[in-house]
């Protein structure tokens, strides 16, 4: 398992994040924590979870799993959690004021059974709530010891600028992580948020790598497979009906499969490998279902792309815009940021 630092932070995390998502809901507690041990003694450090998550109950689980582990288990890790979601029916019981945060910090700490949260993460952008109130709060938080870094999850790039410039000009606690949807069929986040959050230094930690299980291969032109999150309600997960009618996916599904044939390996440890060589990215949040499921996504590691094959996969899923200024003026300037070129 290999290290990086939580964006400009100091603090060391595995290439590899555990997503919780799944526990309490699709993953019984018996296996979360199978999954949990299993994660640790290969080397991962980071546990992802949120307030929301099977209602609260993956933050339950997780909590119970670290009062069973070794102390020296307990002090490597970084647990990550969310809040902005509601956590009950009041008018206060969401959104990111003071007054729900401070309900929703506690209310984690005491499910995860800890007294400071590594990465407490804004879980997603407030327009009520002023940009000075949540930082301000953050802040204080950090003070008192309950959170050791902040981090911000689902904003687009003018509101992560916006964070970014009040917590300097307002000397308040600075985000060190953004988490965006980010893998071979979702690039998007090259346009703006991913300059702009490598311009503040965060790192990157992306969510959804296989894109809901497209990146697996098991997704055909006709078929959706049984006992996937799609074939219930078709079109309500990922645009499952609109990624089908796209020769992009297609394009892409087909490069992926090329790549994998010449490793050896499933298509889903491509997609996890192309991902954590990308630039800017501190961890990938592994979102697995089953032991099975992880441990093959932790067999990722293992693959080692040339870069005669990340080219390929680069052209192949490169997101299609041909307007201004995200067409062929925006393509160059992606291209030579990211190959240290200059204007």
């Amino acid at each position: 398992m290999q290290y990086r630092t939580l964006g400009a932070a100091g603090a060391s995390v595995s290439q590899f994040a555990l997503g919780t998502m799944t526990f309490g809901r699709e993953t019984s507690e018996a296996e979360s924590r199978e999954m949990l041990d299993l994660y640790v003694a290969a080397g991962g450090n980071l546990i992802d979870t949120a307030d929301i998550y099977a209602d609260r109950e993956s933050e339950r689980i997780v909590g119970r799993w670290l009062k069973s582990a070794a102390a020296e288990v307990r002090d490597n890790l970084v647990i990550a959690t969310k809040g902005r979601f509601p956590t009950g029916g009041g008018p206060n019981q969401l959104g990111l004021s003071r007054k729900h945060l401070a309900q929703a910090l506690d209310a984690s700490l005491q499910r995860l059974g800890v007294e400071t949260i590594d990465l407490y993460q804004l879980h997603s952008w407030d327009p009520h709530t002023s940009v000075e109130e949540q930082l301000e709060f953050l802040t204080a938080a950090v003070a008192a010891g309950k959170v050791h870094y902040v981090g911000l999850s689902n904003v687009t790039a003018w509101q992560l600028q916006r964070y970014m410039d009040v917590a300097e000009f307002r000397r308040l606690v600075r985000p060190v992580t953004i988490q965006p949807q980010y893998n071979l069929l979702a690039r998007e986040i090259e346009w703006e948020v991913l300059p702009a959050a490598e311009f503040n230094g965060l790192g990157l930690l992306p969510w959804s790598p296989l894109a809901g299980g497209w990146l697996t291969g098991k997704y055909t032109r006709d078929a959706v497979p049984a006992g996937t999150r799609h074939d219930a309600a078709p079109g309500a997960m990922n645009g499952l009906d609109r990624r089908r009618s796209e020769e992009r996916t297609w394009a892409v599904l087909d490069a992926l499969a090329a790549v994998a044939d010449e490793h050896g390996v499933p298509q889903g440890r491509v997609a996890i490998a192309w991902l954590a060589g990308r630039s800017g990215v501190s961890s990938v949040i592994l979102g697995a279902r089953t032991l099975a499921h992880l441990e093959d996504n932790l067999a990722s590691g293992d693959v080692v792309l040339t870069p005669q094959q990340r080219e390929r996969l680069d052209a192949a899923s490169l997101p299609h815009v041909a307007d201004y200024p995200y067409g062929e003026l925006g393509q160059e300037q992606r291209t030579r940021r990211l190959h240290g070129g200059r204007w």
